[in-house]
């Protein structure tokens, strides 16, 4: 089978109204790019890259000289190119491409306000999130904005953008970011906009495709909801690794009954997504029609991008490539109801190793924080750094039996949804979960060390200092009363340390969490 081949175009039509003039806008957008600066390559396929995205964009620019080009945030964190650059690279690439406007993601908060504030002070294009109150924040309140509009064949284009309400705990917005309703905000700001005559508006969200087709359900006279956050791949276009989540677009009927479209870029830049929304002269959309466009080998890389990319990549080109150990087997990312993330399993077995002389009997990582997998065979240096690249350090809890198993109860709260909170535990401790029990009842069984859990006992364990400070609203952890100790220890270097002390790395066990199925498997 030809995946390569672009599907025909999804289409909708609805009646025009005869005598009206038609305007067709062309937009083009990405999400969650995650500083994939070159191509992610998976079993030998290489996807992505800004080069190749680069040239793409130009394509349809030559077919479409007035498309409107867009990103749905999570532009920062995920390689050396961001560590280094603190989204400078990823901003090049932006410039060059020519975006109009970005959503905040909560990534964009990674490493606090500052960075994002100089990120956002260099842009030649602006970022929006509705739902964000940046006011009392200095290096904020003049660079971020809730909506914008842009001019598209003499057209008034609204953009309003907003971010996953999740984003305090999940990222760095430090004291001053506050968030407000996203259903109320963003509907103020379409509302703001249709009273100044602007009757085509795009909502801009990083807020996840499932919420997205919730919160279409609540607004109106919003012609696109363009999405992020939740890595979603929509469409039937063939492309190695994707597995579709629904149609491009997905139409979804708002507070009053229209039918307003939904879509999402998958992840990492891998594929590019284009739509085209036709108007009537009232600003009613009379058609829809797109598809997703995988960003393959057989896109040429722009030159002068790739140019741009040689010369970032120099400083950290020995760092990346620098050896420091090998697997036997590929550490998978993901977890499902039947498989451990293999990867999680060795950073929580890093982070015990990395504290056993600190008297710690077991280590828990967050499935949120492990960021990509890692295949069979040499490690690199760079590649550690995209599977833990937030510079995240050790802290060593004493909990008591209660509040672990607390802890353990909010990680699987969402099930049979898994969740950034949901913790991965360092070999030799390991919890059996029944979904069907009630929220804070599902965690059955629990052994530390080898020793079932006591819930009178304390326990010496590490968590990084994201989780530990309540990340992904773990508040028993952030709100403990026992010995709290952050070693300043970064979680790389035990990642690092622990692939260079177990060369090569034998695959780790996984049955550490047992999920119990309607069929009483695992």
């Amino acid at each position: 089978m030809d995946w390569k081949k672009p599907l025909l175009a999804i289409s909708l039509a609805v009646a025009a109204l005869p005598g009206l003039a038609q305007t067709t806008v062309t937009i083009v957008h990405t999400n969650d790019l995650h500083a994939r600066v070159q191509p992610a390559v998976r079993n030998n396929v290489a996807l992505g890259g800004y080069s190749r995205l680069t040239t793409a964009i130009n394509q349809i620019r030559q077919e479409a000289p007035e498309m409107l080009l867009l990103d749905a945030g999570d532009v920062f964190q995920g390689t050396l190119f961001f560590n280094v650059y603190d989204g400078l690279a990823d901003l090049a690439f932006m410039h060059r491409a020519g975006y109009r406007a970005m959503a905040i993601g909560n990534h964009e908060f990674d490493r606090g306000p500052a960075v994002l504030g100089a990120f956002a002070r260099l842009a030649k294009f602006p970022l929006l999130s509705a739902n964000i109150d940046v006011s009392q924040e200095p290096e904020l309140r003049d660079v971020v904005l809730p909506s914008t509009f842009v001019l598209v064949s003499g057209e008034k284009i609204g953009i309003v953008g907003c971010t996953t309400p999740t984003l305090p705990t999940i990222s760095n917005i430090g004291p001053n970011v506050k968030m407000k309703d996203i259903v109320s905000s963003v509907q103020q700001e379409v509302d703001r906009l249709k009273a100044e005559g602007i009757d085509k508006i795009i909502v801009l969200s990083h807020s996840g495709f499932s919420t997205d087709v919730a919160n279409a359900g609540r607004w109106r006279d919003v012609d696109l909801i363009i999405g992020g956050h939740s890595h979603t791949f929509l469409g039937d276009l063939l492309v190695p690794g994707a597995t579709s989540s629904g149609s491009y677009p997905t139409m979804v009927k708002d507070v009053t009954g229209k039918e307003i479209p939904i879509v999402q870029a998958w992840e990492w830049g891998k594929v590019l997504g284009r739509i085209e929304l036709t108007f009537d002269d009232n600003g009613v959309v009379t058609n829809v029609k797109g598809s997703p466009i995988a960003i393959d080998a057989t896109i040429t890389p722009d030159s002068t991008m790739e140019s741009l990319i040689a010369a970032f990549n120099k400083p950290i080109e020995a760092l990346v490539s620098q050896r420091i150990g090998s697997t036997e087997a590929t550490l998978t990312r993901s977890r499902t109801a039947t498989s451990d993330s293999l990867m999680g399993n060795v950073i929580a077995d890093a982070m015990l190793a990395a504290t056993t002389q600190e008297g710690v009997v077991a280590g828990f990582m967050n499935a949120g924080g492990v960021r990509s997998e890692i295949e069979a065979g040499t490690v690199t240096f760079g590649r550690a750094v995209e599977v833990q690249p937030f510079n995240n350090t050790l802290v060593v809890l004493d909990l008591t039996g209660t509040e672990l198993r607390s802890a353990l109860e909010h990680g699987v709260r969402t099930l049979p949804d898994f969740s950034g909170a949901f913790l991965i535990p360092s070999r030799g401790t390991s919890y059996e979960v029944d979904p069907s029990l009630p929220v804070g009842r599902r965690v059955t069984k629990v052994t530390i060390a080898g020793e079932p859990l006591n819930d009178r006992l304390t326990y010496r364990v590490v968590f990084n200092s994201f989780t530990s400070g309540g990340g992904d609203a773990h508040e028993v952890l952030r709100d403990a009363k026992g010995t709290r100790r952050d070693l300043g220890t970064f979680d790389i270097d035990a990642l690092v340390t622990y692939f260079r002390a177990n060369n090569p790395l034998k695959t780790p066990d996984s049955r550490r969490v047992m999920i119990r199925t309607i069929s009483g498997g695992r």
